[in-house]
């Protein structure tokens, strides 16, 4: 066990993650859903490469993202989330100052090494190194501050272009890297020891055979949530489009996505702690596939079915972060979550592309035909994993926390 050399209190440094959360997503993957149009208008670049920055993002940050999460690992969350912020103040100049579309790109190399360094996963890996298994709250809070980035940052993005043009939203964005982020990180987390030099993997919870079914099992559930959640959020419009509604009703249904999204983490914050994570994944996956199947059916029911993705879309959030610590334990947390977000950041990087090649062989209701077959398989994925963690308490150590 690795011990803080300072403590701040919990409470300020759940908030200090929670508002660099909103700003590093706001101004990383959210970035080009507004500055999209503006930049293609400015410079007459292809659509596709502009929109396939966050691509590029997103595969660069699944390759780092192992490396990353044995950083936070062996040296604690603090310099590595500080580092992420610089890298994002980087690879925005480089957008802004871009006089070429290849530099444009290079600028999403960097961003990508920023998303890596500084999102979700290494977030909670910093917070898992911190308090162990008390960091089940922390990660959830985190997850509310996290949930608002897109309503925090879209029109702040839109303000920014409005008054200083694609180029000056970049620059506004960098400069609140370095005098916001980085300094929420660098003088809110607190300094932890340096973890000891291991001459072995860490101990795990479970006997190696259950655990790498668990880990497998895991891994391909947030690999299939990631692709039905960026195939969903990219082509949303073109599938409710497709369903019988007008433009103006299909943007006021995907409304309803956020506050769905907020409302379940709110509700897991506070009722979350009397079950075990994986029923968390459950309710989730069970949420998803009820929304997607209402997306096929009447146009009448869609709202409800927004409601219900949103929901189980935000309770995926809070089980990335809380199941591994469960299963797996406060060792080697961090390091196992980089690894874990390495396929499915990689399947967020080709989903786009993955979601074009469907709608375009199968249309809108082979789509989502295929959508719900990928979440009904995580339902049965995430039962799978539940008897495999309640036959792993009946035959294995006793010291496994709370009953499933």
């Amino acid at each position: 066990m690795v011990a803080p050399l300072e403590s701040p209190s919990r409470t300020v440094v759940v908030a200090a993650v929670g508002v660099a959360q909103i700003l590093a997503w706001g101004s990383s993957y959210y970035l080009i859903s507004v500055l999209a149009k503006p930049i293609a208008a400015d410079t007459g670049w292809p659509m596709e490469w502009i929109v396939g920055g966050v691509s590029i993002g997103l595969l660069v940050s699944g390759l780092v993202s192992p490396k990353v999460g044995a950083l936070v690992e062996a040296r604690g969350g603090r310099p590595v989330l500080a580092g992420s912020a610089v890298l994002l103040a980087a690879g925005l100049l480089t957008l802004g100052l871009a006089p070429a579309l290849p530099v444009f790109v290079a600028g999403w190399v960097v961003l990508g090494l920023a998303m890596g360094a500084g999102l979700y996963d290494p977030a909670f890996g910093a917070l898992g190194r911190m308090y162990g298994e008390q960091a089940r709250q922390p990660i959830a809070h985190v997850t509310l501050y996290g949930g608002f980035a897109s309503t925090v940052c879209w029109p702040l993005s839109a303000w920014l272009v409005a008054h200083a043009g694609w180029r000056g939203a970049c620059f506004a964005y960098a400069a609140l890297a370095v005098l916001v982020i980085l300094p929420l990180y660098l003088f809110t987390l607190p300094r932890e020891a340096p973890a000891p030099p291991r001459a072995a993997a860490p101990a795990v919870r479970a006997a190696p055979r259950g655990r790498c079914f668990a880990l497998v099992t895991y891994a391909a559930i947030m690999t299939l949530g990631s692709i039905i959640a960026t195939v969903f959020s990219v082509h949303l419009l073109t599938l409710l489009q497709a369903r019988g509604l007008g433009l103006a009703e299909a943007v006021a249904l995907g409304t309803l996505f956020g506050p769905a999204q907020v409302g379940a983490r709110v509700l897991e914050t506070a009722f979350g702690r009397r079950h075990h994570p994986i029923w968390t994944l459950v309710m989730c996956s069970i949420g998803v596939t009820m929304g997607l199947v209402m997306l096929m059916g009447d146009p009448a029911v869609i709202a409800v079915g927004m409601v219900l993705y949103g929901g189980g879309s935000g309770l995926r959030s809070i089980a990335r972060g809380t199941v591994p610590l469960v299963l797996f334990g406060r060792d080697g947390y961090a390091a196992l979550m980089g690894k874990l977000a390495m396929p499915a950041l990689l399947a967020q990087a080709a989903s786009p592309t993955i979601g074009a090649v469907l709608l375009r062989q199968f249309g809108t209701t082979g789509t989502l035909a295929a959508l719900c077959g990928a979440s009904v398989l995580t339902i049965a994925l995430s039962f799978a994993l539940l008897r495999a963690v309640r036959r792993r308490r009946r035959e294995g150590p006793k010291d496994v926390p709370a009953q499933p």
